[in-house]
């Protein structure tokens, strides 16, 4: 839970600097996809975030 917690408010940080910026790239609309999946919890924000997890667990500590 608390890598979800942290994923929103990173998706939610990038996403208000890339709107500021009037940045309306791929990476943008990514950015706020991402976000929106994981804020809302829909039904495929399960699938998401084992995804995350995954991608977190297999970042090595240093």
């Amino acid at each position: 839970m608390a890598v979800t917690i942290s994923l929103v408010f990173l998706f939610g940080l990038v996403l208000f600097f890339l709107l500021r910026s009037h940045s309306l790239s791929a990476g943008a609309a990514f950015t706020a996809v991402m976000f929106g999946f994981f804020l809302a919890s829909t039904g495929a924000a399960g699938p998401i975030n084992d995804m995350a997890a995954a991608i977190v667990h297999a970042i090595p500590n240093p």
